[in-house]
């Protein structure tokens, strides 16, 4: 039999893709068989020759672009880890319930919402819901027109970005005046405060790429579409990670016998919270089945480490590890030598610390005897995430101020939480991490109240004067105090070291920063400690770490720019004797601040009072728009909107998460009523080495997933080069059939001019469908029906070009998957 001629390869594309040169790169040479006879072997040398050639010139295909376009949605995110198993419905069911029960404590918090204001979800309630926000809590996101400056970006939620220009009253009316690109708009007082936001955006910037145009709402309305996408993608994963975190299990630790015995022998009462949080986390422990996340929010010494260690005597009496993660090592060396004092009546449990400071010899035997379980409770910094590390049975992990760690040490940190339990300590949680613990994703523990002996911090706010400065140490220094003096960055230390030299000629004073090598801070900060050294000049490393009995007044210089947490856990370093502290907060030109900055210090001053940390994180997120909270790829959905919009939006759609679901079916219960079979021509089928078993295995990549079928498709193209019209009509029904199924459509037939498909979605998520589409025309013919999708063409199709039109509008379609839940 003759071979199949060679087809001509059209033209080469101007600019091809990277990413299609890589998958259409000539395939890897074959080994034929040496005993095919050598006519036949140059039959096959030829056909894999032509192959190559058409692999390396063959312009994109309708396959191969919808393969680039789906490939980001349905990778596989972790292909290392074990697969899960599946969720059934009523499991996910009772998961959603328990969900949205939590979120509601939460959401009425940052709402600032009463407990009847809730509703039931309904639209009603759900009103009420919103009118909620605007009501005076710090967290609201509408905006009162009378509190803008001229000049100040705004979102109106239908028309788009603005400047706001004025309020001006006529006739006795005041009207708030807009700017947009192509018009002024004026607005009732009244109406502009239930639809306008301010525009803010993630780290601070406050500048729109543009303005809207007042005459074309269309713009705005497809920003407003992704954002609302964007929004419905974020919920569905934390629901997913919740979901996959909840389907983990563990047995739960037994109490341990000499439990009452441990507590007993802590040497202060607890506080009312302390005692809650210690109830929480025993809980956790020892009744529930699945791995335990919990926040505990604190002010610094108000008992966080005790809750720890309890947790942590559980988890070692029952044969596991303990590894308690510090972001310094002065933090780490406090916690080990708390711990080594705490666990000194137990014997057999065995404590050490790890951290980047020790020898390569320390290290290495440290990690064998971890290995090994020699070791129960391992103390130390980020050193501990290394990959050299492996644990014998590790079952807790203790996170001090998580927002301390870099982002590949917060990834390695979120890994752990899969397979064990996990216990984050903070004086003023991340907005990310405030965020889950307030809306019910995260278990949370509160304690605000203040250990008997503990005296607030009285703060000062003012601009810098070396006068008040010098009489504020002088006055710590004359009550045999000594005092921190903090400064936000290395260079300036010299100055001010300059400064207290002149002024102070007979005081010790000491330096610590991070630029000084670890031993030498360790140094400064013991003669300091000692009290040999009566004053320390450093930077922001103190937030973390440093108890300092007699330590009772900080100055900060050059306060503007510092972060409202770190000012507030800076400030939790003095007055911890029961002797009354001082914080002075300076900054450096008043003209200068920014809105950011003021309200920044403002806050500081007002929560004056102890146990506010959570309070301050709180306002931090409502000064700071929840910045922090988004990677790249959020803060650009973001922009689209604004934040205060966008989580608007997102609590909105946190209490309808529960109507976003989608049931994907199985694949072969699919019924697709196009009359198209393919029959591959003998040329083609000869020139596969195996035609039998290469559809058998199409047809099992296409049971499976949609990745399956991605990855077999491209490695038929490298292995054969592109397919002829036949094989690509039967990748086509396959690939209709697997992404219907995954969308819960169960039978497609085509009647005249109309596509009927049948399917299991609600209205809700077929107009979140529809939405999402990038393409008018799929879009507009698309209406849904009873159970029924139905599009409506403006021509009766042949079955082949009926074919194709399925197969973009469902690869259409299949850009809202990211945005459902699904089980």
């Amino acid at each position: 039999m003759a071979a199949p001629p060679a087809r001509t390869p059209p033209p080469p594309a101007p600019h091809p893709h990277p990413l299609l040169l890589l998958r259409l790169r000539p395939p890897p040479a074959r080994i034929l068989p040496a005993r095919l006879p050598p006519l036949r072997r140059l039959r096959h040398l030829a056909l894999a020759a032509t192959a190559t050639a058409a692999a390396a010139s063959v312009a994109p295909d309708d396959i191969s672009q919808i393969n680039y376009r789906l490939r980001a949605i349905v990778r596989r995110r972790d292909a290392a880890a074990a697969p899960a198993a599946p969720v059934d419905p009523a499991q996910a069911e009772a998961f959603l319930r328990t969900i949205r029960d939590q979120q509601r404590l939460g959401l009425r918090q940052l709402r600032g919402e009463e407990a009847e204001g809730d509703g039931d979800g309904d639209e009603e309630g759900g009103e009420r819901a919103r009118k909620g926000v605007a009501a005076g809590s710090s967290l609201g996101h509408r905006v009162d027109p009378r509190e803008l400056e001229p000049g100040e970006y705004v979102v109106h939620k239908k028309v788009g970005v603005g400047k706001f220009a004025c309020i001006s009253a006529e006739d006795g009316i005041d009207y708030v005046f807009i700017q947009y690109a192509d018009a002024m708009a004026k607005l009732a007082v009244d109406q502009a405060a239930r639809m306008l936001y301010r525009y803010n955006l993630p780290h601070e910037k406050k500048k729109p790429r543009n303005l809207s145009k007042l005459n074309d709402p269309s713009t705005w309305e497809k920003r407003r579409l992704k954002g609302k996408l964007a929004v419905q993608k974020m919920v569905v994963n934390l629901m997913e990670l919740y979901l996959q975190r909840m389907r983990q299990s563990r047995p739960p630790y037994p109490k341990p016998v000499e439990m009452d015995e441990f507590a007993a022998e802590f040497p202060y009462e607890p506080t009312p919270d302390q005692c809650q949080a210690f109830i929480d986390v025993e809980k956790d422990l020892t009744e529930r089945e699945t791995p335990m996340d919990r926040l505990i929010c604190g002010d610094v010494g108000f008992g966080k480490t005790e809750v720890a260690m309890r947790a942590i005597f559980i988890v070692v009496s029952a044969g596991y590890q303990a590894m308690v993660l510090a972001p310094t090592i002065i933090l780490a060396k406090q916690h080990y030598d708390v711990m080594t004092e705490r666990f000194a009546n137990y014997p057999e449990i065995k404590l050490a610390i790890f951290s980047g400071a020790q020898s390569k010899e320390e290290k290495d035997g440290l990690i064998t005897k971890i290995k090994n379980g020699d070791l129960h409770i391992i103390v130390g910094t980020h050193a501990l995430l290394t990959e050299r590390m492996a644990y014998n049975n590790l079952g807790l992990l203790v996170v001090d101020e998580e927002q301390k760690f870099g982002v590949q040490q917060k990834e390695k940190i979120a890994s752990y939480k899969a397979s064990i339990d996990v216990l984050t300590l903070s004086a003023t949680p991340i907005p990310r991490t405030l965020y889950l613990a307030l809306t019910g994703f995260r278990d949370a523990s509160l304690m605000s109240t203040p250990p008997p002996e503990r005296v607030a911090v009285k703060t000062y706010v003012s601009a810098f004067s070396k006068e008040r400065a010098l009489s504020a140490i002088k006055f710590e220094l004359q009550r045999g105090g000594q005092v921190f003096y903090v400064v936000p960055r290395i260079k300036a230390i010299d100055d001010v070291l300059q400064f207290l030299k002149d002024s102070l000629p007979d005081v010790p004073i000491a330096v610590a920063h991070g630029k000084k090598m670890s031993k030498n801070i360790q140094f400064a900060m013991e003669k300091f400690a000692s009290g040999e050294m009566k004053i320390l000049v450093c930077t922001h490393i103190i937030e973390s770490g440093i108890d300092i009995a007699n330590a009772n007044t900080m100055i900060v210089q050059f306060a503007e720019l510092f972060g409202l947490a770190q000012l507030y856990q800076l400030r939790g370093r003095v007055g911890r004797s029961g002797r009354e502290g001082f914080t002075y907060l300076f900054y450096m030109d008043k003209s200068l601040l920014s809105r950011v900055a003021t309200d920044r210090l403002g806050a500081i001053e007002e929560h004056s009072e102890l146990g506010q940390g959570f309070h301050v994180a709180e306002k931090d997120m409502g000064i700071r728009g929840f910045g922090s909270l988004f990677g790249d790829q959020q803060s650009g959905d973001v922009a689209n909107v604004g934040i205060d919009l966008f989580f608007d939006m997102l609590f909105d759609s946190l209490s309808k998460v529960d109507q976003f679901c989608l049931v994907p079916i199985p694949y072969k219960d699919v019924q697709l009523d196009i009359n198209i079979s393919p029959h591959l021509s003998s040329e083609y089928i000869s020139y596969l080495e195996n035609p039998v078993e290469l559809l058998n295995e199409a047809a099992r990549a296409a049971e499976k997933d949609l990745w399956t079928l991605i990855q077999f498709t491209e490695d038929l193209r490298r292995r054969y080069g592109k397919e002829p019209r036949d094989m690509e009509l039967l990748l086509k029904k396959l690939y209709v059939r697997r992404m219907a199924a995954d969308l819960g459509i169960s039978r497609i037939y085509p009647s005249g001019k109309t596509i009927f498909m049948k399917t299991n979605m609600n209205k809700k998520v077929f107009r979140l469908m529809t939405e999402a589409m990038t393409s008018e025309t799929h879009r507009n013919s698309l209406s849904f029906v009873g159970k029924e999708i139905k599009a409506e063409l403006l021509v009766s199709l042949p079955d082949t070009l009926l074919l194709n039109w399925l197969f973009h509008c469902l690869a259409d379609c299949y850009a809202v998957i990211p945005a459902l839940v699904k089980y």
